[in-house]
């Protein structure tokens, strides 16, 4: 029960347009992020450099690095050597961004895919189809992001 209250609480604060960051020492904040990503505390996190990207005419295809079928607003391009690839990520501040279908983003990105200018702490979010796309994350281009390592997954990023 109480851990449900406490979910509950933490998806209301969420969902409110709070930011929830903890200090460096903040055990506290440490055990509420935790609650938000569902990570345990002391798990990897990254301040990272973002840049966005889409498919189109020429360049970008549909195919992400391993092979699998690129996916708006999940797939995120990193370099391999800080964040492995099949490494789920949290993005606080893409919680609540508007969604191709309708429905609002949960935070959750894939690394999956990877690009010659993705090198050290940056990441690259694929937005879509087309320019257009981008325009609902314009405002995290060139911005610094936190991201939080929260698991790992087999095969492809779900569609």
């Amino acid at each position: 029960m109480r851990r449900r209250l406490a979910a509950l609480a933490a998806m209301t604060f969420l969902a409110s347009g709070f930011t929830a960051q903890a200090a460096p020492d903040d055990p506290i904040g440490d055990l509420i992020m935790s609650l938000v990503t569902a990570s345990t505390p002391g798990t990897p996190s990254f301040n990272l450099k973002a840049t966005l990207y889409h498919a189109s005419a020429k360049g970008v295809g549909a195919l992400d690095s391993l092979g699998c079928r690129v996916v708006a607003m999940r797939t995120a391009a990193v370099d391999p050597r800080l964040i492995p690839r099949r490494t789920v990520l949290f993005i606080e501040e893409t919680v609540g961004m508007p969604m191709p279908g309708g429905e609002r983003h949960n935070g959750y990105w894939y690394a999956s895919d990877t690009g010659g200018a993705i090198k050290g702490e940056r990441i690259d979010l694929y937005t879509g189809s087309g320019p257009a796309s981008m325009r609902p994350m314009r405002r995290l281009s060139l911005a610094r992001l936190s991201a939080i390592k929260v698991g790992r997954f087999n095969g492809c990023p779900p569609q």
